[in-house]
């Protein structure tokens, strides 16, 4: 019998993850409950188990006393004497006690008492193993639809997969394996209470650090997530070390791990551009694929002015404003995007050229940045006359504030529109002797103001 109740004991302790020696003190505990129950009182009861053997012994401790007023508390110097000739008066006398003599309701009540703890134990070693595991990707499996949500079965507990965090236009079949991200586990007296999401940002992240091994040694680290569920994600990711490409290490060989995060996510899109300290370079960059002209950026209103070129525009905005707003939730900042043209005609473009020639008060340098091309010279910050023909290189010392090189006028044979001359302030000399639009022969004969 006892060695039955260790085996019984070993079982659950390996089933169930409840400790052998808190049963031990449960059954003890429903002992006490017993003999409560059948005596009336059980202060003065003992129960002691051995834990390797499961022998137990249930005695009361009664103390030698001349009249004995209380049997369950005293007994007599004559009965202590038979027991042993040891006793005298106020010892304290073992005295066993029969636990097959109980009845049966104190036999029910000790069985309940073993049987609530380890109910409570289960659901405090279920909740313990669940509570690990908050903030993560679990798989589950689809039993059934209980009006809008689903019924998840995550093994020995059940979750609910409410309509709230179920992507939009999701069906799943039943015996379905699906990953879900554990938002929430509480505690209640029915068990712990799972909450599980498909829409939550932090799915994604979960979902790259289980493909891609940079990710998950932290090597590469993803900085922000931006997410529309079932439509498109935007990934900012940054790498710790030098020779690792962060965006190749995510996307992976022909593009196979982030190919492996989109189909779990059932074909949602996903966005991996690179992390950038600077705010301007990375709302250009979280603006992708649109090309941006300029970014200021006001890192203390958390706010940002865009100018895009006309055909970009549509494009930087992207489907009912999907791909600007997902910039800004990725950027933290409130982005205003405009088109070249629009940004010419409102003067905003001017100002953004003028304080940025003027070392652009109130935005640091690096909070202005302009796409420019990599052919072109990276002192040369103007734009051509739209009917000026200049065939020549750019030379690479060249700063258009003063006198033309005599190699770039050498080179150019067009004649100067006059919107060209006003825009650039062009002076022709009297001593030049140039009439007309005719542009000089000599370098002398003309300025850039």
């Amino acid at each position: 019998m006892n060695k039955e109740l260790i085996e019984a004991l070993n079982v659950l302790e390996k089933e169930n993850n409840i400790s052998k020696d808190i049963l031990l003190e449960a059954i003890e505990n429903s002992l006490l409950t017993a003999c409560k129950n059948h005596f009336g009182k059980a202060d003065n009861v003992k129960v002691n188990i051995n834990r390797e053997t499961g022998d137990f012994a249930v005695y009361a401790e009664k103390e030698v006393a001349e009249d004995v007023e209380d049997p369950m508390l005293q007994i007599s110097l004559a009965e202590a004497k038979m027991k042993s000739a040891r006793y005298d008066l106020g010892d304290i006398v073992h005295v066993p006690i029969n636990s097959k003599e109980f009845g049966r309701i104190a036999t029910q009540n000790a069985k309940n008492v073993i049987l609530q703890k380890i109910r409570e134990e289960e659901r405090k070693a279920l909740f313990n193993d669940w509570y690990c595991k908050e903030k993560d990707v679990v798989t589950g499996i689809v039993q059934r639809y209980v009006n809008r949500n689903v019924c998840i079965d995550l093994g020995k507990i059940d979750a609910i997969l409410s309509e709230s965090e179920q992507v939009r236009g999701e069906v799943f079949r039943p015996t379905e394996r699906i990953k879900l991200f554990v938002i929430e586990v509480k505690d209640t007296n029915k068990g712990p209470r799972i909450t599980v999401s498909r829409t939550h940002p932090d799915l994604v992240k979960r979902l790259f650090e289980s493909e891609v091994a940079e990710v998950r040694d932290g090597t590469v680290e993803i900085k922000a997530i931006a997410r529309e569920a079932g439509s498109r994600t935007k990934i900012a990711v940054c790498s710790n070390d030098p020779n690792v490409d962060p965006v190749g290490a995510c996307v992976g060989l022909n593009g196979a791990r982030v190919n492996a995060v989109v189909s779990e996510l059932r074909g949602e899109k996903i966005d991996i551009i690179n992390w950038d300290d600077n705010p301007a370079f990375l709302i250009e960059n979280a603006l992708s694929p649109a090309k941006v002209i300029l970014v200021a950026a006001d890192e203390e209103e958390r706010e940002a002015q865009v100018i895009v070129p006309d055909y970009q525009l549509s494009l930087a905005i992207g489907k009912e404003g999907q791909n600007a707003r997902l910039a800004a939730r990725l950027t933290g900042y409130k982005i205003d995007i405009k088109s070249e043209t629009q940004a010419r005609e409102s003067g905003l473009m001017d100002d953004l050229e003028m304080g940025y020639e003027d070392g652009f008060e109130g935005y640091t340098d690096k909070d202005l940045i302009g796409n420019q091309d990599e052919e072109s010279d990276e002192g040369y910050e103007g734009e051509l006359p739209e009917n000026a023909e200049y065939d020549g290189e750019l030379l690479e010392d060249a700063e258009y504030d003063g006198e033309l090189p005599a190699d770039a006028q050498e080179e150019y044979d067009g004649e100067l529109p006059a919107d060209a001359q006003e825009e650039y302030g062009r002076e022709y000399s009297e001593d030049a002797g140039c009439a007309g639009d005719e542009a000089p022969d000599s370098e002398e004969g003309y300025r850039i103001q």
